[in-house]
């Protein structure tokens, strides 16, 4: 069988003119101080052309991403009859790749147009319009009517337009953005209106894909692959939109050369086969189990059919892998995390996720890889995603290459003042006081965030709070988030005010690692932040002053001999029990440069080969 992506069928996006070219019929990004190596590979006509859902595949589809028509206007006014310019989808306003580069207030709309043509062969099938994300509250229209409307910066929504289509010819597509940023009381994460220390510049409206794709009038949307290592099975429940009790669908678990564990797609072979009502689940055995880890990420295949009688009405494909997390105890009675039944000291940076160029968004999908592989290349086996979610890809490329991932939950901005201004209000023992609509907004997020990202093996650990930056209802909320996914581990807020719920006990500190306060045994203690060399690589600077790290040097070998020193102390709390930790961080980030890379990926600060070594030693450093 093919690899599920090379035979998908990639469209190339609507090419136009740029705003500050247009009459040349050009387009190039905003200027930055400086570029990743994969600035000059984004054009409009292959602004992220890969197919956005790894795990959920459909074959024929059509990408919108590139160039579309945008204006920023009062957030009252009606959309607009004249537009300031063009942007690149699907990269943020504010980015440089965008080619705009312009910020978004509290009291403005951002307003996006652009066509798209349904091709012939999709006739008498309905239309879906994807899109992967959007920050903050999107309204879509097509043809002048409401499609409808989305809030949340972070997660994937769909709608079903065929009924606003026209019968041939173009089709007009229009989306109005409002975005408060950290003056309202949505999830932001670190973007503020005021970048500066460690707050970064805000993202406003489309940052990731946009496609559509043609559906019968029965459609899978998305399944559920519940993975039990003790029992060598997974538990598939597939959902399907218009389909009836009469109709089945039918699940193949296969295993072989399909590209996840090859480097060239080849032939599979079938494990496991079921056939079953849509929405029930079904129990698939796997002869001779094959479990998913870091030294081994060994992934599944799943090809789903939606059948009516004898039709085939729908296929999609995705993937599973046969992974457990859970809390294990170790030879001499301390709590572990483990992986598989083993105790796994996880060890990595945390990873803010953000470019110079795109924001929010990679530049490439090349890009987004590349932090995934130097992570593994630098001898770690697990990131923090800290206070931001991905698209799609960036976890398919974390489950394929084998890196354990702890999710953080963005946090909440709060009305009115700044987030440091937010994180200074909030009592060392006492949870924020947030609103009923922040709280509402933050479980409707956080709960659509786990549906969307809860079949990847990579993710081990959710992290509902950053310290106790709007940490409230902490014990409700950890509940909320079993209930939503009780099959992996729970930090209930990294760094943040300790209660005894959730499996984890998370403790901060800069810059040496050592752990203030412990959980005594109720949990697993794990140093949750540490580190924080700094060291301004000149040439590679966001900005030209006020960077910092919480210790600063002047060389790779200063770094290097420092992190070493760390090392050995943290080898010294690991053997006291502590079962993880994480250095702060993947890459420089604006004014923070405290990376293991600089901002731009273009530097390396420290010596790959000496880093692996200390690092394996780390993690080599528990015993079992």
């Amino acid at each position: 069988m093919k690899h599920p992506f090379a035979a998908i069928l990639l469209v190339a996006a609507v090419v136009g003119c740029g705003k500050k070219d247009a009459d040349k019929g050009t387009w190039y990004p905003a200027e930055i101080p400086i570029q990743t190596p994969w600035t000059a590979e984004v054009s409009p006509a292959n602004a992220h052309p890969e197919y956005p859902r790894p795990q959920l595949v459909r074959e024929q589809w059509a990408s919108l991403n590139g160039l579309w028509d945008y204006a920023i206007v009062p957030a009252d006014d009606p959309q607009p009859k004249k537009w300031d310019g063009r942007i690149l989808v699907p990269f943020c306003v504010e980015s440089s790749l965008s080619g705009v580069g312009r910020r978004v207030t509290a009291e403005d709309a951002l307003w996006y147009s652009t066509t798209f043509k349904v091709p012939s062969k999709w006739k008498r099938q309905r239309v879906m319009l994807n899109f992967e994300a959007v920050d903050w509250a999107a309204e879509v229209y097509v043809n002048d009517q409401l499609a409808g409307h989305h809030t949340g910066g972070y997660t994937a929504f769909s709608f079903d337009v065929t009924p606003f289509l026209k019968g041939r010819g173009k089709q007009k597509l229009v989306v109005k953005v409002l975005d408060a940023t950290n003056c309202g009381e949505q999830p932001t994460g670190k973007q503020v209106t005021n970048p500066n220390g460690i707050w970064y510049t805000p993202v406003t409206g489309i940052w990731q894909s946009v496609w559509i794709e043609p559906v019968r009038s029965a459609a899978v949307t998305s399944y559920l692959a519940v993975p039990d290592v003790d029992a060598g099975t997974v538990d598939v429940t597939v959902y399907a939109d218009g389909a009836t009790e009469k109709d089945r669908v039918e699940i193949w678990l296969r295993e072989g050369g399909v590209g996840y564990n090859a480097d060239e797609p080849g032939e599979t072979s079938t494990v496991a086969f079921a056939s079953v009502a849509p929405g029930k689940p079904v129990r698939l055995t796997v002869t001779d189990p094959k479990c998913w880890s870091p030294e081994s990420p060994f992934i599944y295949e799943l090809g789903i059919q939606l059948k009516q009688g004898k039709k085939v009405v729908d296929e999609v494909r995705g993937y599973t892998a046969l992974r457990k997390s859970s809390e294990v105890v170790d030879s001499q009675g301390f709590k572990r995390m483990g992986l598989n039944n083993e105790p796994y000291f996880q060890y990595g940076p945390l990873d803010q996720g953000w470019w110079p160029d795109g924001l929010y968004t990679a530049p490439t999908d090349e890009a987004l890889k590349f932090d995934l592989v130097k992570t593994k290349d630098f001898g770690y086996n697990m990131i923090r995603k800290h206070i931001k979610i991905e698209p799609a890809r960036w976890y398919y490329w974390a489950d394929v290459l084998g890196i354990v991932i702890w999710q953080d939950m963005p946090s909440i901005g709060g009305t009115g003042g700044g987030r440091w201004e937010m994180w200074k209000w909030a009592a060392p023992e006492d949870d924020r006081n947030l609103t009923e609509t922040a709280k509402a907004t933050y479980y409707k997020e956080w709960g659509e965030i786990i549906a969307q990202l809860r079949n990847h093996p990579s993710i081990v650990a959710w992290v509902p709070f950053n310290e106790s930056w709007s940490q409230f209802d902490t014990e409700k909320v950890v509940a909320f988030t079993r209930s939503c996914d009780p099959t992996r581990l729970i930090n209930s807020a990294s760094g943040g005010n300790s209660y005894p719920v959730g499996d984890i006990f998370d403790s901060h500190n800069y810059p040496n690692p050592q752990m203030k306060f412990t959980s005594g045994g109720r949990q697993i203690d794990v140093l949750g932040e540490y580190g924080g060399i700094g060291w301004p690589v000149q040439g590679h600077l966001w900005q030209t002053d006020k960077n910092w790290g919480y210790i600063e040097y002047k060389s790779g070998e200063d770094v290097l001999q420092q992190y070493s020193a760390y090392a050995e102390d943290l080898i010294g709390i690991i053997q006291k029990g502590v079962s993880a930790a994480v250095y702060t961080q993947t890459t420089d980030v604006e004014g923070e440069v405290n990376g293991l890379m600089t901002y731009d990926r273009q530097i390396v600060k420290m010596d790959e080969s000496r880093l692996r070594a200390v690092n394996q030693r780390v993690i080599a450093s528990m015993k079992k």
